[in-house]
């Protein structure tokens, strides 16, 4: 839905289990209007669609793109933002460190990833501007040498600066602004914001002066430019509150090098704080959340510095002493403590602040895709925790 002038929130679809189109387009009809009835009644409702690689590759089948479209504006619906991070099964089974596969390094991530903007060139309104959230380029542990991480780093950026030229092309003929937006997490290739810098500097912008000079006949200053006007970052508030960094600060940091801001996906991690009295009800009510179809990393910040653990198992095997811990498990935004455990609902609150004053994205979405795998007694019906969840952040904004 639209709050003000440009800037528009949603929720994402990823929420609903969908393998194939047939199935994702039954959860959307399913949840989406009796959701935008209770939080957008009077005015259009966008939606931040997922589709998997199989769904997207169904909607050209036949009249299915032209039979959403037509259902879209039949119940005042519109496509802003996708979320083009996992490829395949999202639901149902053992996720993991797959949700990186195919990663940047392989023709199949291009592939679909540019299939997407295709789509979503078709289906997004004339005046806005869209956007696709991806991988951070890779799994890291998948790459065990320096050698086979720089070479991830270069293929990566070249994959992408295809993507660039193909929403330069895009932008030319159908007016649409659409970006890339790269979305940082732990054990991604790019977790942090240093890494993010580190990756502009290194390889997408030297690699694209080339690329855009050579096909466009740009100068190195517009070459950089097409470059960052076309991929962007995608920050989730939970995965920069799980790099202990402050909105503010990271911000400050994208902004001085002219790196834009995509989306904002407006999710929370589960904060677990020790203090000597209850560790061990907080050790047995954070073991509630140890399930086995999403990677759940910890991080903790020692002098300054960030350590990750891959997966909440391996802390709850070998428990250790801890002030502060923080879990990559997405748990609902409304929530500010669970028990003796509490969330980084903190971050997303200094987030909205920040915005309010520096609109460094028009696109939010929330991201709360665990509703299937939380404690028990956090489970209640999908829409309705749908609906809480957007009444919450309009709220706050």
């Amino acid at each position: 839905m639209q709050l003000q002038e440009k800037l528009h929130l949603t929720y994402c679809t990823n929420i609903h289990p969908g393998q194939d189109w047939k199935s994702t387009f039954e959860s959307i009809q399913k949840h989406v209007p009796g959701i935008k009835k209770e939080v957008s009644s009077n005015q259009a409702f966008g939606l931040g669609l997922r589709l998997s690689n199989k769904a997207s590759e169904e909607l050209e089948h036949g009249s299915n793109m032209s039979d959403f479209k037509n259902w879209l504006a039949d119940n005042n619906l519109y496509v802003f933002t996708m979320n083009g991070f996992p490829y395949g099964n999202f639901h149902n089974e053992r996720v993991k460190d797959m949700v990186h596969a195919p990663d940047w390094t392989t023709n199949d991530r291009l592939s679909y990833t540019k299939r997407l903007f295709r789509q979503l060139s078709e289906l997004l309104p004339k005046g806005l501007n869209g956007g696709i959230s991806t991988s951070p380029i890779t799994y890291k542990y998948w790459h065990k040498s320096k050698e086979e991480t720089e070479k991830a780093f270069e293929v990566g950026a070249k994959h992408m600066l295809q993507v660039a030229y193909q929403l330069f092309e895009l932008e030319n003929t159908t007016g649409k602004y659409m970006h890339l937006d790269i979305e940082p997490e732990p054990d991604g290739l790019l977790e942090n914001s240093d890494e993010v810098l580190y990756f502009y500097s290194k390889y997408l912008v030297p690699l694209g002066v080339k690329f855009f000079e050579n096909k466009l006949g740009l100068g190195a200053l517009e070459a950089e430019a097409l470059v960052k006007k076309y991929i962007t970052v995608c920050y989730d508030i939970c995965h920069f509150s799980l790099a202990f960094e402050e909105p503010v600060e990271t911000f400050a940091k994208f902004e001085e090098q002219n790196i834009r801001v995509g989306k904002i996906q407006v999710s929370a991690a589960l904060k677990i704080v020790f203090n000597g009295t209850n560790d061990e009800l907080i050790w047995g009510e954070l073991s509630q959340f140890n399930e086995p179809t999403y990677l759940h990393q910890v991080t903790e910040k020692i002098d300054g510095v960030v350590k990750t653990f891959s997966d909440l198992p391996l802390v709850l095997k070998n428990k250790g002493s801890h002030q502060e811990l923080r879990a990559h498990y997405h748990v609902p935004i409304f929530l500010e403590k669970y028990g003796a455990l509490f969330s980084t609902q903190d971050h997303i609150l200094k987030t909205i602040e920040y915005i309010k004053s520096n609109p460094v994205s028009e696109h939010l979405e929330i991201e709360t895709y665990t509703w299937d795998v939380l404690p028990t007694d956090l489970k209640q019906d999908l829409s309705v925790s749908i609906i809480r969840e957007i009444e919450w952040l309009k709220s706050h904004l």
